[in-house]
């Protein structure tokens, strides 16, 4: 009995990992495309990526240059805020 609840936690695990974490990863992925066609339009991408910043300062970064111009949803924002807090955090 024991070992049937624990081979089912096991399978429930390893499912969710294979549901949940391509997910993440897509979700990842375009934050770094969006990032790189979008912000690349204005100034070398070398500046951004030289910066260490908490999400919210990225937030604050990514919705000042959408006030600036940069032709971006507010989704596409999240998504280019979590790529960056996530890969240039402090």
């Amino acid at each position: 009995m024991i070992k049937a609840r624990l081979i089912t936690l096991v399978a429930g695990v390893f499912f969710l990992s294979t549901v949940l974490c391509p997910a993440a990863e897509k979700e990842w992925n375009n934050g770094k495309t969006l990032f790189e066609n979008n912000c690349g339009k204005c100034h070398n991408l070398d500046r951004p990526k030289s910066k260490k910043k908490t999400k919210d300062e990225w937030k604050t970064t990514v919705l000042r240059m959408k006030k600036n111009g940069a032709t971006i949803t507010d989704d596409e924002a999240k998504l280019i805020t979590n790529y960056l807090s996530e890969t240039y955090k402090k």
